[in-house]
């Protein structure tokens, strides 16, 4: 998928186009509203992460006018405030959803996916390695055909988790793209919540599915 970023603030911009790039996608990015409304024109994108505040055209401008024009790429706005009017402004404007930072990043992916599939009508919605899967529609994750309860966060993790199974992932990776570009990267946050993923997915402690990589991180064990 390609995917037009516009981002006037560095750090954000940089967090998403590496965390998106590491997912696969094709990235572009733009900080000038006016230069992303004649990328957006001249070019044909998967999806657009729009932020509202920009130098130049603002967000909710360069979405206006593609709707004026008939363009109807998937568009997912972005902000920092938290005024409903201006929600309900970009929704009414055309916007596919609405992100608020700061942000999960999985959850920005998850969103990416959604207006993807509404546009092109792919129903792809579950990812499985062995007999675990996780459904990213109805948010429920099983293990041999028992249903695991799992916490927002854990879900993301997990999520994230098998997209890549039996690649490692290290701390770092983990903690950008399940809690955001504003953590402290030497938290016990991904540690922590690796160890209670591991008992609910695994309560005998026999099967060893998220597998330590010592002094890197983690990984999914790649079962076929």
């Amino acid at each position: 998928m390609k995917v037009l970023v516009v981002e006037d603030e560095k750090k954000i911009a940089d967090f998403i186009c590496k965390g998106l790039e590491q997912q696969g996608f094709t990235v572009e990015l733009s900080r000038h509203g006016d230069e992303a409304y004649a990328q957006a024109r001249s070019q044909s994108f998967d999806a657009i992460v729009l932020d509202i505040m920009l130098p130049g055209r603002d967000g909710l401008s360069i979405l206006r006018s593609l709707r004026e024009q008939k363009n109807t790429v998937p568009v997912i706005l972005l902000t920092a405030r938290t005024e409903p009017s201006e929600r309900v402004e970009g929704l009414n404007l055309g916007a596919d959803d609405y992100l608020a930072k700061p942000f999960y990043f999985q959850e920005l992916v998850a969103r990416i996916h959604a207006v993807a599939r509404r546009t092109t009508g792919d129903q792809l919605s579950v990812l499985q390695a062995g007999d675990v899967m996780v459904n990213l529609v109805t948010r429920q994750v099983t293990v041999s055909g028992e249903a695991v309860e799992l916490t927002p966060r854990e879900f993301t993790l997990m999520e994230y988790l098998l997209r890549w199974p039996g690649r490692v992932l290290t701390r770092v990776q983990i903690l950008e793209q399940v809690w955001g570009y504003d953590f402290d990267p030497q938290t016990n946050l991904v540690d922590t919540n690796i160890k209670r993923l591991r008992r609910k997915l695994d309560p005998d402690g026999t099967r060893d599915l998220i597998e330590t990589v010592r002094g890197v991180g983690y990984r999914f064990r790649k079962v076929k």
